[in-house]
């Protein structure tokens, strides 16, 4: 089994980019959030299941004529109850975290980077092997949102003043990475910790 790299971070860190340069050194990233999405399209037992669940508790309104996830209504309504948010949690991250671990499995690299938004917040850094935190200077991760994702500064701030701080986050991580440069300095970041890793697993 290959061993498990979490890499988390905050939104607009860079973490998905990040998850992409180890990619590129043929790692093998795993998504939690790709697969929270399969997960929860309609097709298969598993997913039907979840969406029962996901209904009972949040009811119809948040699924379409399809009996599809509205994502945004239901994302909405989780960030601003933590009640419901840990109840979300607590249906979608067993299953996601199982098939994030059975792809670890079968990978044929040394090590997989599993990229999860809120490792450390669920307390699942405990079951990784080594795990990355991605920083970047406030300015930078402001500019980004405001960039990519369009989103106003008082929509920037309450999702930051929701999450934990760079800081929290370093502060349970084994390496850091921080951000703020070129692609370039980026890739050179993660060159060092691949041949590390490799080192480490025995590539």
């Amino acid at each position: 089994m290959a061993a498990r790299v979490g890499l988390t971070g905050g939104i607009g860190s860079g973490k998905t980019t990040v998850a992409g340069c180890f990619a590129g050194l043929g790692v093998q990233a795993i998504d939690a959030d790709r697969i929270g999405r399969d997960i929860t399209e309609p097709g298969s037992a598993q997913s039907e299941q979840i969406l029962a669940q996901i209904l009972e508790h949040f009811g119809r309104a948040i699924m379409d004529s399809q009996g599809r996830l509205k994502r945004k209504q239901l994302g909405q309504m989780v960030f601003n109850s933590p009640q419901k948010r840990k109840l979300l949690e607590s249906i979608l991250h067993p299953p996601i975290l199982d098939k994030m671990f059975a792809q670890c499995q079968k990978s044929k690299s040394p090590y997989c980077i599993l990229e999860i938004p809120l490792l450390i917040e669920s307390g699942q850094h405990e079951l990784m092997d080594r795990v990355v935190v991605v920083t970047c200077h406030p300015e930078t991760r402001a500019s980004r949102l405001q960039q990519h994702r369009k989103m106003s500064v008082d929509e920037i701030n309450r999702v930051l003043d929701a999450q934990l701080s760079d800081q929290e986050r370093a502060a349970k991580a084994d390496d850091v990475i921080v951000n703020d440069s070129t692609i370039a300095a980026l890739k050179q970041q993660v060159k060092i910790l691949h041949e590390n890793y490799q080192s480490m697993f025995g590539a």
